[in-house]
């Protein structure tokens, strides 16, 4: 596979900043890129399910602790008696964010130089207790389109993307074109990296400082394609060249888009190669949290 050239760090910088989706849907809009959704896009998203096939995208609850899991979920179940009846009770607490969970990213979630989504300032958006700006709730109504993905492990013929190899743009080009589908604008892309098959091989994907993921070349790609939202499993590879904690997660604040982060793509990739298709149905429905910065999710693709 030929290798082009990457992106500067002044190149990189320069588009964030110079082709990001500010004012775009007006200076007050807080969707993003989910303005790209409409009800004809949806309406495209119903016509792919041909067979009713469901397939989740969601991981378990994360409860164990982990080196890539420092805040596991907590789950405490109570026993409710009134006699020999009763009812039986539990609680959920988790911080989402980070490497184990299935989650969405709301616009507010990332910021750079200060800035939020659309440029608002992060600090007057930002309070203890959520924030005004770009809150998940801005998708209350769920995401509902067309999902393509993008089986990186196939096309390369490897089990897994690994770390010095990061998923590039001009790959997912590649990618496309192998497997006869064309990006549409709207559409949710799912990068399959191989996360399963490089645990069960004795890593530990996401343990600090170094991860194989994908490479900010993507942001790019995401723009001239108009995409929506990013689900993916393996997420930025780290470390990167662009003095950033993050290469692709500035998709947030400059182009609008939702991100899906530690999906769990296998199974996906297993019903595509079955169905002898790749783009279905996909269907995110956020818990509605004022001002939360996203939430967790249980994705589902339907062919």
């Amino acid at each position: 596979m030929p290798e082009r050239p990457v992106l500067t760090k002044q190149e990189y910088r320069d588009f964030l900043v110079n082709q990001s989706n500010w004012g775009r849907w007006g200076a007050d809009d807080q969707k993003g890129a989910m303005n790209l959704i409409d009800a004809a896009k949806r309406l495209r998203a119903v016509s792919l399910v041909k067979n009713g096939r469901v397939v989740s995208l969601c991981r378990e609850l994360p409860k164990t602790p982990a080196a890539n899991n420092p805040t596991p979920a907590q789950h405490f179940m109570k026993l409710n008696q009134r006699g020999p009846h009763g009812s039986v009770t539990d609680f959920y607490g988790t911080a989402y964010h980070g490497q184990s969970t299935t989650h969405l990213d709301a616009l507010t979630h990332v910021y750079l130089d200060g800035q939020l989504y659309n440029g608002k300032n992060v600090h007057e958006a930002i309070g203890f207790d959520g924030t005004d700006w770009g809150s998940v709730t801005a998708w209350s109504d769920g995401i509902i389109t067309r999902g393509v993905l993008f089986d990186v492990p196939k096309f390369r013929g490897e089990p897994f993307v690994t770390q010095d190899r990061p998923v590039h743009g001009w790959e997912l080009e590649d990618i496309a074109k192998a497997q006869g589908v064309e990006l549409e604008p709207g559409d949710a892309i799912c990068v399959y990296s191989g996360r399963e098959p490089y645990n069960r091989a004795g890593n530990v994907w996401g343990t600090p400082p170094d991860r194989p993921g994908l490479h900010g070349s993507v942001i790019p790609y995401f723009k001239e394609k108009d995409v929506s939202v990013l689900v993916w499993d393996m997420m930025d590879a780290m470390p990167n060249d662009y003095d950033l904690p993050w290469q692709v997660h500035p998709a947030i604040p400059a182009l609008g888009i939702a991100l899906v982060d530690n999906a769990l793509l296998e199974p996906l990739s297993a019903a595509c190669a079955e169905e002898g298709r790749y783009d279905f149905m996909l269907t995110l429905a956020p818990l509605i949290v004022q001002g939360g910065t996203g939430s967790p999710l249980n994705p589902l693709a339907m062919f």
